[in-house]
């Protein structure tokens, strides 16, 4: 993309490049566009911290301005996705704290999500192994999502005395597998296999587990080389129109078609199909 048309002021304060980013509580690698995070604590399974769901929200908020990453990898380290909030750090001083301090973690979380939903780079989760609690949100809010055989997920909340309605679970798991399949999930906190979560739709497919981050990588690499203004409006319309009738959300989608009619990517479409030849998109 070139950037010689737009205001220098603007620029700066819309457009940064992530790729030198150091995160402290998960390793973070930008390659080719497609920016890869893993959670790494595999000794424990890679359960989050009040730090890590912290760092893991300011990051994907400032995906909004990235310039150099189109798409977004999230896994785990050592043969398992996440295990969820951890026990004796999360857990153990949430009993402790007042009202105040829990909707404080609790709002943390679900920012979590939004951030996630917001942010313009489609993301891939490659799940393997355990995804638990926090670990099947973060799936959960992913755009695509690979897994394998031995993938185990559950949204364990009322295993630990709490309600299913956690982090946009009871709005987001039934849009993906439905009502009576999302209920069954969340009243009994039952592990979802890997066969059973790709015939219920909420994997997109399975891989084989040695294989599964090579693929999701792949499937974001392809997604990287496709419009990704016009990738970044379809989420955002994906995610707005739940809240739309049938009526405002064909409004939305002429207005938000209109737009993408207007970039050079689909001028570009159409002088490569006129050349017979396969567009190179640049996200502008």
């Amino acid at each position: 993309m070139t950037d010689d048309r737009i205001d220098p002021g603007l620029l700066a304060g819309n457009r940064r490049p992530m790729a030198g980013e150091q995160p402290e509580h998960f390793l973070w690698a930008v390659d080719e566009g497609v920016a890869t995070i893993t959670l790494n604590r595999p000794e424990r399974k890679n359960p989050l911290t009040f730090e890590s769901y912290a760092e893991l929200r300011d990051l994907f908020h400032r995906l909004k301005w990235a310039d150099d990453v189109k798409a977004v990898v999230v896994t785990g380290a050592g043969g398992n996705f996440c295990s969820g909030g951890d026990v004796h750090e999360i857990i153990g001083p949430l009993i402790r704290l007042k009202a105040p301090e829990l909707l404080m973690f609790t709002r943390m979380t679900g920012e979590l999500v939004q951030t996630m939903r917001a942010c313009p780079q489609p993301i891939v989760a490659a799940v393997d192994g355990v995804c638990a609690g926090a670990g099947a949100i973060m799936a959960m809010a992913s755009d695509l999502r690979l897994g394998t055989e031995r993938s185990k997920t559950a949204f364990l909340f009322n295993r630990v005395g709490l309600a299913g309605c956690d982090m946009g679970a009871c709005a987001i798991l039934p849009r993906l597998i439905g009502q009576g399949r999302a209920s069954e999930l969340l009243y009994t906190g039952r592990s979802l296999g890997g066969a059973e979560g790709e015939r219920w739709g909420y994997f997109n497919r399975l891989c084989a587990p040695e294989e599964l981050l090579s693929e999701a990588q792949a499937l974001a690499a392809q997604l990287c080389q496709g419009p990704s203004f016009a990738n970044g409006i379809t989420k955002t319309m994906l995610h707005q129109e739940w809240a739309m009738t049938i009526e405002q959300a064909i409004e939305a989608e002429a207005q938000a078609q209109a737009i993408c009619m207007m970039t050079q990517d689909f001028a570009r479409a159409y002088h490569a199909f006129v050349d017979k030849q396969k567009p190179r998109f640049e996200g502008d």
